[in-house]
């Protein structure tokens, strides 16, 4: 079957930009035009205007991991039990969630300054569950995500099903003050089409390795070509390992998704005519799940550990599962009534923290989004940029305290223990697919 990404067929497409053939040279070379690289060049480009900036991407710019997630920007994530007010682990909750409202309001100024429209909507998002024995502390996460700034409030039964048009979640809580939902690859796009005339991105351009020259600079290896830098931004997110940084200490994530043809007018009026939605589940390989501006529903239910990507055939299974939790929710719908099925990659670590670091003189990386790419990698983007300019800041030196992915054990021992931990964790959430 067909791997279509539906955030990007009904994004379009930006014109096609050049790949790198022969010897190049700039001031600043940045690896990765999703999120986080394009982010980092409007930054830069800002900060250094006299400069000469090159983006390269392996495919076509906004078009890959960052186009493709389910579009939740995040700036409150859902409090884990070590993490309520009173508990050992919220003094970091309280520093990871102002560090999520610094990121939210990134994605607001990127959109409100380059004019991006990308169907933004901050009227935050639920954490919902079918069982309610799997949304538990409520009151102490009320209490706790309003003392980091969100604004929460607990709904179940008739009450909730009147907010989703489904009666399939029994309980929630909805989080506002800071989350919001768009569409991702509307978003990466418009970052992509202001970019600044300073910036020179070259797509279809891969990177095998990076090289230390006399005098400090740097040399990037392409398949075609080369770029010398005297600094290198590498923004490749779960796949980091291909610029030859091996220590990052995180690991790609493979997941899919399917979005479906718009309801109609009598299918919307059947659900109450709800406004747009979004729910997390509160397991980790429980459903991600929308109802879009344009009456799409988007559903995510498949998140694997592989090391290999998956084929047609296994996209086809994986869409078959789709089905399942789309059927749950919405009988009415079958797979005949699913327009895009694809795959897309997150950069996960075991703490749930960030890789943000210098690697060497000239060197600097960024990776583990750990599924909240789209705000933290607008600000990772930019904070990557002012800390390889000499920048210093408040918020730049929490990102980097809280930047610690965790060890990883060596392969294979890593591949049959991530393996196990997801087969676990798609039985715990079997309620929630």
């Amino acid at each position: 079957m067909k791997n279509e990404c539906g955030w990007i067929a009904l994004a379009g497409s930006s014109p096609s930009r050049d790949h790198l053939k022969g010897p190049e040279k700039a001031d600043w070379l940045i690896i990765g035009g999703g999120i986080t690289g394009l982010s980092a060049a409007h930054s830069l480009a800002q900060l250094h205007p006299e400069a000469r900036i090159v983006v390269v991407d392996r495919q076509r710019a906004a078009q890959g991991a960052s186009a493709r997630n389910s579009g939740y920007a995040v700036a409150h994530e859902n409090p884990g039990d070590d993490e309520l007010i009173g508990k050992g682990g919220f003094a970091g909750f309280a520093v990871d969630s102002s560090i999520g409202q610094a990121a939210g309001d990134e994605v607001r100024m990127r959109i409100a300054r380059h004019n991006i429209e990308c169907e933004y909507r901050d009227s935050g998002y639920y954490f919902a569950v079918n069982d309610p024995r799997k949304l538990t502390h409520v009151e102490a996460k009320l209490q706790t995500l309003s003392a980091v700034g969100a604004s929460a409030q607990f709904l179940e039964g008739a009450q909730l099903a009147q907010k989703l048009g489904t009666r399939h979640y029994q309980a929630a809580i909805w989080c506002g003050n800071g989350n919001a939902l768009l569409q991702p690859a509307k978003y990466v796009k418009g970052l992509l089409d202001a970019l600044p005339a300073n910036v020179t991105l070259f797509e279809n351009t891969e990177i095998t390795g990076l090289e230390r020259l006399s005098g400090g600079r740097i040399r990037a290896k392409g398949t075609q070509g080369n770029i010398e830098a005297s600094q290198v931004l590498v923004c490749l997110n779960a796949f980091i390992p291909r610029a030859g940084i091996t220590h990052s200490a995180t690991f790609p994530m493979e997941l899919s998704a399917s979005l479906t043809r718009p309801l109609t007018d009598k299918e919307y009026q059947a659900i109450g005519n709800v406004e747009p939605w979004g729910v997390l589940s509160t397991r980790p390989l429980g459903a991600t799940v929308r109802l879009t501006p344009d009456r799409r529903v988007m559903i995510r239910n498949t998140a694997e550990y592989r090391t290999r990507d998956l084929s047609a055939s296994d996209l086809l299974q994986r869409r078959k599962h789709h089905v399942l939790g789309l059927q749950r929710r919405f009988p009415g719908l079958g797979e005949q009534d699913i327009h895009y099925t694809w795959t897309g990659h997150l950069s996960a670590s075991r703490s749930g923290q960030p890789y943000f670091a210098k690697v060497e003189d000239g060197v600097y990386a960024v990776a583990g989004c750990n599924g909240s790419g789209v705000a933290r990698g607008t600000l990772w983007g930019r904070l990557l940029a002012e800390l390889a300019s000499g920048a210093s800041s408040p918020l730049l030196q929490s990102v980097m305290d809280r930047a610690q992915p965790g060890w990883l054990p060596p392969r294979p021992l890593f591949d049959i223990g991530a393996v196990l931990r997801m087969r676990m964790e798609a039985v715990r959430a079997k309620t929630e697919i």
